[in-house]
């Protein structure tokens, strides 16, 4: 069985689905692959992962970077997968450009090369917004290229993790 619960953002509604254990899909209402996750049936109902899921999302919203994950359970392709897991190592307050992972991720195979628009296609897909950030991908010219939930959205999460990675002391 499939869960949903949502949360009100200061962007907007998000819709998280969960198997009971862990978080398997969190989308803004109404984005592209909105749900994609939500295969046959599923009701709404109160979980610890939600709770732990709010909470983080409160944090973030707050412009504090979490230092806890609720645990999250994605599944796709093998690419997908890997593509995915380096998103969860790029720094909260920074950016990444998809050539970039392309190439780790050709290091990581031990390949010559990967295609950044595939891995620009795995980004995409990225059933976990948020907290996969992969609102941190950006284009080689620094452009906010492409995110399923609008480019309005991904500037100002970016903007929010910006100003509070200014308010840091440096270290």
């Amino acid at each position: 069985m499939v869960f949903i619960d949502s949360y009100e953002s200061p962007l907007g509604r998000l819709t998280a689905a969960s198997d009971g254990i862990a978080l398997t899909g969190l989308w803004f209402n109404g984005q592209k692959y909105f749900a994609s996750t939500l295969t046959g049936e599923y009701e709404t109902r109160s979980l610890p992962v939600f709770e732990k899921t709010r909470e983080w999302l409160d944090l973030y919203f707050l412009g504090k970077a979490p230092d806890f994950m609720p645990p999250l359970l994605v599944s796709g392709t093998k690419f997908r997968e890997e593509v995915w897991e380096l998103l969860l190592q790029i720094p909260y307050g920074q950016t990444t450009t998809y050539g970039e992972l392309a190439k780790r991720l050709a290091v990581r195979r031990n390949v010559a090369r990967m295609s950044a628009q595939a891995v620009g296609s795995a980004v995409g897909h990225n059933p976990v917004s948020i907290l996969i950030p992969c609102h941190r991908v950006i284009g080689s010219d620094g452009s906010l290229t492409g995110y399923a939930g609008g480019i309005e959205k991904k500037a100002a999460l970016l903007a929010l993790e910006r100003d509070e990675a200014a308010r840091q002391p440096a270290q």
